[in-house]
């Protein structure tokens, strides 16, 4: 087996690990990550196997760290995700060196992991498009129903902050998905005033 293979091995491994489990007793992490190589797939100019595999290393582990093992409010979640980014591109580092990765491969995913370079780095940009664009099509309808309480404001806030995350190439992608009805007024309202 290649080491890119083996690495892949590796990193699935991890994500079955996950506890959290889908109707279906899918892990969520494994699922997620299938639908992140899917997205970058679509997302990079060049969707080399080295980006498809870090594509499955975005939330590696990350049920580890819970968001409550920081504080409440927009400071502690921003830490939490900071620290989230420096461990996942850690751990993608550590099992594709042990996998046998070459150093400056491993070293180039866990940069794209980390989130260095955004807006500038490709890989770490079409990371960010695939991460977005999973969260369109499959996350925001249930994270609308979590916060249920947001004003209507804030929904398209975050959209809009969604939005200008990714790149051109990105917001195209994102307009060809099917949203729910109530979701897809809250897009176009947030793209109305950008």
């Amino acid at each position: 087996m290649d080491a890119l293979n083996q690495a892949r091995e590796l990193i699935d491994r991890a994500h079955a690990a996950d506890p959290k489990r889908l109707p279906d007793g899918r892990p969520a992490e494994l699922v997620y990550a299938d639908r992140m190589e899917a997205w970058v797939g679509r997302a990079a100019a060049e969707p080399t196997p080295l980006l498809r595999l870090a594509a499955r290393c975005q939330h590696l582990e990350r049920w580890s760290v819970p968001r409550l093992s920081f504080p409440e409010g927009k400071a502690g979640y921003l830490a939490w995700r900071k620290s989230l980014y420096r461990k996942q591109a850690d751990r993608a580092r550590e099992l594709l060196l042990a996998a046998g990765v070459p150093l400056a491969e491993a070293e180039a995913v866990a940069t794209w992991v980390s989130k260095s370079g955004l807006k500038t780095n490709p890989g770490t940009q079409a990371l960010e498009d695939a991460a977005c664009l999973v969260f369109l099509e499959n996350e925001i309808e249930a994270f609308a129903a979590q916060h249920a309480d947001y004003p209507r404001e804030k929904f398209v806030e975050i959209i809009r902050k969604t939005w200008k995350k990714m790149s051109p190439r990105g917001q195209d992608l994102a307009k060809t998905i099917a949203l729910p009805p109530a979701i897809a007024a809250l897009v176009g309202e947030a793209l109305a005033d950008a």
